[in-house]
């Protein structure tokens, strides 16, 4: 056993080796280069990268100088830049392969560069199942799902075979853009290619499929997905919680949870308890939220974080207990940020509580995101106005240098998702929209005559 790092032990067994007559080969710098890519260390694949060259024979040896494509593209730390390094020692090769190619895609999409990634995606003369993948994974880890969703559509078009990890990403792209079309497809395809097969669904495939529906309103089909899965997970029992969670059902959310903790086969974490906390504050169960707060501590050692202290004083604050939220701030041990005063705002707001709202603002520190400051500033002036305090709200609107953003919306109509924003007529249908939302409050009494008119107009 080489042990965590094996580089001290490679090295010198090939520093013995330069002492014989044995003459290190393009197999042995790979095999040093691996290592040194595991390991990260740039210093010692710098070395390794200086003994290549010194040989001026494996400068034109396409497998050696991939894996130092590879290994700079991995690399970080150290005092250069390893993407510089890593493109070119790509430049420099007189020959490439599908693997140089795909080693420096994924370097600039660790970097998060998808300029520089779609560039040499674009540039490739030879594309496989790799490529694909780290480009539409790349779009998707980083908020560019549209784009992901359309290098899947044209992956598909090449004939390339589908692996797990793109569908991955695929699910993640149609949850965050609410394309239930295309995820209901990609369902389709999971269940043709691997049901009855040699090769099991994998349980973050099934948990991407309860996302997905569940980001969709789906709730019955995210319940199915979770019900017929031959194993899961912590992350799969948190999922359909979430799902549930999301969409108002909190007694669900608790029968799932106790159902959860009767399991053997997953624990709660910290995630799961902010769901859960999430589902009690929004039903108003107080009591429930309590224990399940202190069991977090107490039964399964979770310490809280801030999103949990969040979800108690939100839920204390909706029902009324504004004291005892304001204690659970004052002596949580976190530095309260403002989404914590803002729960408790809130209450203040809803049981016309001035005097109390009037303390909180006082904690309220700057905010960098202008539209989060004016959205407390908003909250605070209508305390001030329900409890007819009219100079100090008319003190604090003149504080809002900025507007709140305009609610945004979504709907997908024909495979395509058309954005929405309030008081926005941009759209090519603007005047057709707006006539049908005049009809909205009798057309809302049927849910196919809406589908319907949105149906004609987009």
């Amino acid at each position: 056993m080489l042990g965590a790092n094996p580089l001290p032990i490679l090295f010198s067994v090939f520093n013995q080796m330069l002492l014989t007559d044995a003459r290190p080969d393009a197999y042995t710098y790979s095999f040093l280069l691996a290592a040194c890519t595991s390991s990260l260390s740039l210093r010692a694949g710098q070395q390794v990268h200086s003994k290549v060259l010194s040989t001026g024979y494996y400068s034109s040896n396409v497998f050696l100088m991939s894996k130092l494509v590879n290994f700079y593209a991995a690399a970080v730390g150290g005092d250069c830049d390893a993407l510089a390094y890593a493109r070119k020692v790509f430049d420099d090769m007189s020959e490439r392969n599908v693997v140089s190619w795909n080693s420096m895609l994924a370097g600039y999409m660790r970097r998060r560069n998808l300029d520089g990634a779609r560039r040499i995606f674009d540039e490739m003369p030879e594309r496989n199942v790799v490529s694909w993948t780290t480009m539409i994974s790349g779009y998707a880890k980083n908020g560019k799902c549209k784009q992901a969703l359309n290098l899947f559509g044209q992956m598909r078009k090449a004939g390339v075979g589908l692996d797990r990890v793109v569908l991955l990403a695929a699910l993640t792209a149609c949850a965050e853009l609410g394309d239930l079309r295309m995820g209901m497809w990609i369902h389709s395809y999971i269940r043709e290619t691997f049901d009855g097969s040699s090769q099991p669904v994998f349980v973050s495939l099934n948990n991407a499929l309860i996302h997905m529906y569940a980001s969709c309103g789906m709730i019955d089909e995210a319940y199915e997905v979770f019900r017929w899965m031959p194993e899961r997970s912590a992350v799969s029992w948190t999922s359909l919680i979430a799902a549930f969670a999301k969409q108002g059902y909190a007694h669900a959310v608790l029968e799932i949870f106790r159902s959860m903790q009767g399991t053997s086969e997953a624990r709660p974490d910290d995630i799961t308890f902010i769901w859960v906390l999430c589902a009690c504050s929004h039903a108003g169960l107080v009591d429930e939220g309590r224990q399940f707060f202190e069991d977090m501590i107490q039964r399964w050692g979770i310490k809280p974080r801030i999103e949990h202290y969040g979800c108690m004083v939100d839920l204390l604050s909706r029902a009324g207990f504004l004291d005892e939220a304001r204690e659970l701030i004052e002596t949580m041990p976190i530095k309260p940020n403002n989404a914590v005063w803002g729960a408790l705002l809130g209450g203040c707001r809803f049981y016309r509580n001035a005097e109390l709202a009037s303390h909180v603002s006082q904690n309220l520190v700057a905010e960098p995101d202008p539209h989060k400051a004016a959205g407390y500033l908003s909250l605070l002036a209508h305390v001030y106005a329900t409890a007819e305090k009219w100079q100090d709200a008319a003190a604090v609107r003149q504080k809002m240098g900025v507007k709140k953003p305009a609610g945004q919306s979504w709907v997908q109509m024909n495979e395509v998702v058309h954005d929405f924003e309030a008081g926005d007529r941009t759209h090519k249908n603007t005047s057709s929209i707006y006539e049908m939302l005049g009809k909205s409050h009798q057309a809302s009494k049927d849910r196919d005559t809406c589908d319907h008119y949105l149906q004609t107009i987009i």
